[in-house]
């Protein structure tokens, strides 16, 4: 799915009404009623509902939604924010509810306020995602007012006073804190940076009907991953191919007292349809994982106790290292030999990337299309600190042209930079996942996955996605709090059958 700015949504949505073709206030009713679906199944009639709007189609969509509320017997009290000037379609719409007897309540100062107690609930519709200036005046004091109020707050399209894409940092302006946001046909840029999770809540997409051929030629860098995407991209086995077919490996992982690291990107690797995984270890690790995992193949380092070196990796199709190998003078060395060496993209993590952070010249000598998959601790140690998610976006993006590499930045919708500029945030993953161990499960997937064919982009993208669906199904099964890097190893073959459907 794309994602687009405010402005590119504002010309789909004039090509909709133009091509379609539909009227602009018939697409606001076809919106309204996608919209009205959501919050009867969301929200039952038992409380009474106040909805806020402003003078624009944001507004109109409020009072659509308020009519189709009260036709069906919710408690509806409908609020309009005075101004000099109103949206055509929205004075449609307050005429269609004053003909079911509702009557706007307008707001022209705070004494219009009405009291918020906590038993009613708010549907924000005051101002949409094309909002290019701080809210003032009465408009500001009136989302103070919500926000001090306890009760449950569904913002429509995005919360009022948040910006489509860049917010300041810290964000001093007033905006609407939604518990849920209904956004219309395409989430929000800014809606996948944690420093606008406290206003935007729980985000959920719905479809309006949006001109198809409008978003297929809208041209944009940004895009969100979703089931149907991976499904496209992941390959089917052949009745005749063989393990030499699905790629060979090798994962240089884990040092005394990080074994365990080896041992789940290891399997993992294999878990994701690798022919076959070598994985170099310190020689007192052997026995640890030829008993955890059999099917490995175990190379063993000169050293007893951490890497050093490896001395030919010509044959194999992927490469990865980092989960656990520690940060030795000895092992640092033989990261930069092995820099010296590689002839395929690396797959770099953890003291990798602490390795990298120290020695940044180093990243200049990085094979071309190498995935580095840091956490936001890991990039800004490598790559300087930054204030907030989007900047920290916009500097990865500036990194990965420059390095011409891959960067994964992992976390909640996990993002995926590409060299070319393209972002791609996850759909896929849950808090239970930020757990110990559950990077180096990435790692051997997306090994695997680069080891069986798949562009190191397809391999982010697909390892990412399947990373954080195998975790979702375990957290079903296991909750948050007692998930484990190892369940999710133990749910990506349901993982890998929801996608085979």
């Amino acid at each position: 799915m794309k994602v687009f700015s405010s402005s590119q949504i504002h010309k789909i949505d004039s090509y909709t009404i133009e091509n379609e073709p539909i009227n602009s206030i018939d697409l606001m009713e076809r919106a309204a009623f996608e919209l009205f679906k959501r919050i009867v199944q969301l929200q039952n009639s038992s409380k009474p509902i106040f909805i806020f709007s402003g003078p624009g189609n944001n507004g109109g969509d409020g009072a659509a939604i308020s009519r189709m509320l009260a036709e069906v017997g919710y408690n509806v009290n409908f609020f309009l924010l005075a101004s000099e000037r109103y949206s055509p379609d929205l004075l449609i719409n307050v005429e269609r509810l004053k003909k079911i007897g509702i009557n706007p309540i307008s707001i022209k100062s705070s004494d219009d306020f009405p009291n918020l107690e906590g038993n009613e609930v708010i549907l924000d519709s005051l101002f949409g995602s094309g909002l290019s200036k701080p809210l003032g005046g009465v408009a500001e004091e009136l989302v103070t007012h919500i926000n001090k109020s306890p009760c449950a707050v569904f913002a429509i399209d995005s919360p009022s006073g948040l910006f489509g894409e860049e917010n300041p940092f810290p964000n001093t302006h007033q905006v609407v804190k939604a518990n849920v946001t209904l956004t219309l046909q395409f989430p929000k840029l800014s809606f996948f940076f944690s420093e606008n999770n406290g206003y935007v809540g729980n985000w959920q997409i719905v479809d309006i009907g949006l001109h198809p051929q409008a978003i297929a030629q809208t041209e944009t860098p940004f895009s969100y991953i979703d089931f149907d995407y991976v499904q496209q991209i992941l390959k089917t086995r052949g009745k005749f191919q063989h393990k030499g077919a699905f790629g060979r490996c090798i994962i240089i992982a884990g040092s005394y007292g990080m074994l365990g690291a080896s041992v789940l990107c290891t399997k993992a690797c294999l878990r994701s349809g690798s022919g076959l995984v070598h994985v170099h270890l310190p020689t007192q690790g052997v026995p640890v994982m030829q008993v955890a995992v059999p099917e490995a193949i175990v190379q063993t380092d000169e050293n007893g106790w951490y890497f050093t070196g490896i001395d030919d990796c010509s044959g194999f199709d992927a490469v990865a290292i980092g989960p656990g190998i520690g940060q030795e003078s000895h092992t640092q060395m033989g990261l930069f030999r092995l820099l010296s060496i590689v002839k395929v993209p690396l797959v770099i993590d953890a003291d990798g990337l602490n390795i990298l952070a120290q020695y940044p010249e180093m990243l200049n000598h990085l094979p071309a299309n190498s995935i580095l998959t840091p956490h936001v601790g890991e990039f800004d140690r490598m790559f300087g600190k930054s204030q907030c998610d989007y900047d920290r976006l916009m500097l990865a993006i500036k990194k990965a042209d420059e390095l011409n590499v891959i960067i994964i930045i992992k976390g909640a919708h996990t993002r995926i930079v590409c060299p070319d500029g393209k972002v791609f945030f996850n759909s896929t993953g849950n808090p239970g996942m930020a757990t110990a161990g559950s990077g180096d499960v990435l790692t051997g997937i997306i090994t695997s996955l680069v080891g069986q064919g798949y562009s190191p982009v397809e391999a982010a993208i697909c390892g990412v996605f399947i990373h954080g669906l195998a975790g979702d199904l375990a957290a079903q099964a296991k909750g948050y709090a007692s998930l484990l890097a190892s369940d999710i190893i133990d749910f990506m073959d349901k993982a890998f059958l929801c996608l085979a459907k």
